[in-house]
Parts: structure tokens; sequence; C-alpha cells
């Protein structure tokens, strides 16, 4: 038997928990992800040098492929990264970086991961055309692994827009804050990345009940990661997270830890701040510092904690073995992220 001397180099892109994980997985991982990277970068393939400019803004501009990593990581559970996985990878990344192009139009955001966002470099439409048009592919690429999961994906575009909605309209007047935001959550990002963990359950050939776990694990640790990525968005500063601070303070939108902040009722400047929109950026960087000591960012981690734990228990279906490590490695990742 010939053994392959090459050591396991983590990819780039990984989270750096997975240094941890397998060899042979994080090796089939990386690779798997560059053929991603091929495909991502394919779609930008048109008539029109403009379009093509504009569509590879944000692939260029890297980011944390989380869904096409979870993605991979699950199809290990069974087959691994087979060519239908990673077509199915690049998809629901395509759909991703499609409602970040509409995310920053609705936020008015100027940044995304460190560099000029499409909004700001040329204006709305262009903005959301780009959008449109990698929707337009992702649903293309869809289409080729057949009409479950056409279906699958529909549903998923029917959740993301949603929550989205929800989001924007707020909670009705006897509704529970704290519920509708992790309902709203459930639907705008834990929806997609629960249809990367069966996707790759799926086309790798996992059994019926190894795909439901993925899917299930899928949807609790995407609500965890917006969880995770609201505690960044007010502990860190732009130069650390790549993105406008206090995108949603601007908005009017309350996160959770704003929602608990204002539950606690701890300090009477921070309620009036966040009682709607702040317009000025001497507001905003007040209310980010006010909302960093507070009790709501403590009661938001303690929230972020016991996701985990319930994603934990959602991987027990699964088999030991090296995919169920990675994701295990996974879940404290999104954790650790925000510390």
């Amino acid at each position: 038997m010939t053994v392959d001397p090459t050591p396991a180099v983590p990819d780039p892109r990984l989270p750096l928990g997975l240094s941890a994980a397998d060899p042979d997985l994080v090796r089939s991982v990386g690779v798997a992800l560059t053929d991603v990277e091929k495909i991502l970068r394919g779609v930008a393939d048109s008539d029109v040098s403009f379009i093509d400019e504009a569509a590879l803004h944000l692939v260029n501009a890297g980011g944390k492929r989380f869904r096409p990593l979870f993605t991979l990581i699950s199809a290990h559970v069974a087959d691994g990264p087979l060519p239908e996985v990673v077509i199915a990878s690049a998809a629901v990344e395509l759909v991703h970086l499609a409602t970040l192009y509409h995310d920053d139009v609705m936020d008015e955001a100027t940044m995304r991961r460190g560099a000029v966002s499409v909004n700001a470099r040329w204006d709305n439409t262009i903005a959301i055309l780009t959008g449109d048009f990698l929707f337009a592919h992702a649903s293309g690429l869809v289409a080729d692994l057949g009409t479950d999961a056409a279906r699958i994906i529909a549903e998923t575009f029917g959740e993301l827009v949603t929550g989205q909605m929800r989001e924007t309209v707020g909670p009705a007047p006897d509704e529970d804050p704290v519920e509708h935001y992790l309902s709203v959550i459930g639907q705008k990002t834990g929806s997609l990345i629960a249809t990367a963990g069966r996707y790759g359950g799926m086309f790798s050939n996992a059994t019926p009940a190894e795909t439901e776990a993925l899917y299930r694990y899928g949807k609790i640790i995407g609500a965890a990661f917006q969880i995770s990525d609201d505690i960044i968005d007010i502990a860190s500063p732009a130069a650390e997270s790549g993105k406008t601070p206090g995108t949603d303070l601007r908005e009017g939108v309350k996160t959770l830890p704003m929602i608990h902040a204002l539950a606690a009722a701890e300090n009477d400047r921070l309620t009036e701040l966040l009682a709607g929109p702040i317009s000025g950026d001497a507001e905003v960087e007040e209310a980010l510092e006010l909302l960093r000591g507070s009790q709501g960012m403590v009661r938001a981690r303690e929230t972020l904690e016991q996701y985990a734990e319930r994603a934990h228990s959602a991987l027990t279906p699964l088999p030991d073995g090296p995919a169920r490590a990675a994701l295990e490695l996974l879940t404290r990742y999104v954790i650790e992220r925000t510390r």
C-alpha cells in the first residue's frame, strides 16, 4: 500500500476550529471547496463584462463559505463530496450571496466582507439585479439535480423571503419579541443552512434518518450562526467584522442583544436610543458602547450556548466518525467566534 506523504494542510477558508478535524476529511473538503469556487466564478461567465464584474464582486471578496463547507462535511456522513454534492454546495452559496446583495440595499450598507458593497460602488438597482442574476444561476444548478432538489430550494426561497419580511415588519403587539426573533432567524438564516445539510445527505447516499438529522442540525446551527453574527455586529469593530457596524441599529431592527437589553430596562439612555432607527454615527456608536456592557449581551450569549447544546443533541442519530466529530467542532466554532 502506498502512503501519501503529503500532510493535510487545512484550507485557509476553513474555520480554525476544523484544524483539529480528521486530516483526510480536511483534505477532501479543501479540494471540494476549490471545485465549488470554480463553479461560483463560472456563473459570472456572460457576454457582458459589467455583469461579470458585479456578480464576482462578493465572490472575490471571499467570506467564510459556511454553507458549502457544511454541505461538504455533511456528505462525509456517507459517500463524501460526490459531484452532485459539489454542485449543491455551490448552489446554496449562490443563494446566500444573492441575499447579501439584497440585504445591503435594505440596510443601506457601505461595506461587505471588508470591501465596498455593490450598492455603494454602483447603485441599488445594480445590487438588486445582480442578486437576481445569482438567484437565477442557483436555480439552474439545482434544476440539474432533480425535481426533489428544485422543490426543496423553492421552499427554502419562500422561507428566506418570509423571514426577511417578518423581520422588516417586526413582531405583532401581542407577540413575544424574543420568540419572534428566534422564529425569524430560523427562517431567514436557518432554512438555507438546513437545506445545505439536507443536500449533503441526499447527494452522498446518506440514509433518510441521517439526512433528516443533518437537516435538523442545520436549522439549529444556522440560527445559532445568526445569533453569533448579531453579537459580533455589536461586539466587534468594522475592521474585524468586515461589515458596516450597527446596520441593525440604523434600520431599527432589534436583534437578540437589543431585545434583552430593552427588557432589562437597565439604562434609560439605551432605551431612548433603541426606540427607533438611529441615523447619526455618533448615536450609533453610543448605542453600541452601551450594548457592549449590557445584560442584553450576556443573555444573548446564554441563548447561543443553549442553541449549541441543541445542535449537539441533533447529531445523535449520526454514526460516530470524522464527519460527526467535525460537526461538533463546527458547533464549538460558532460559539468561540463571538469571544
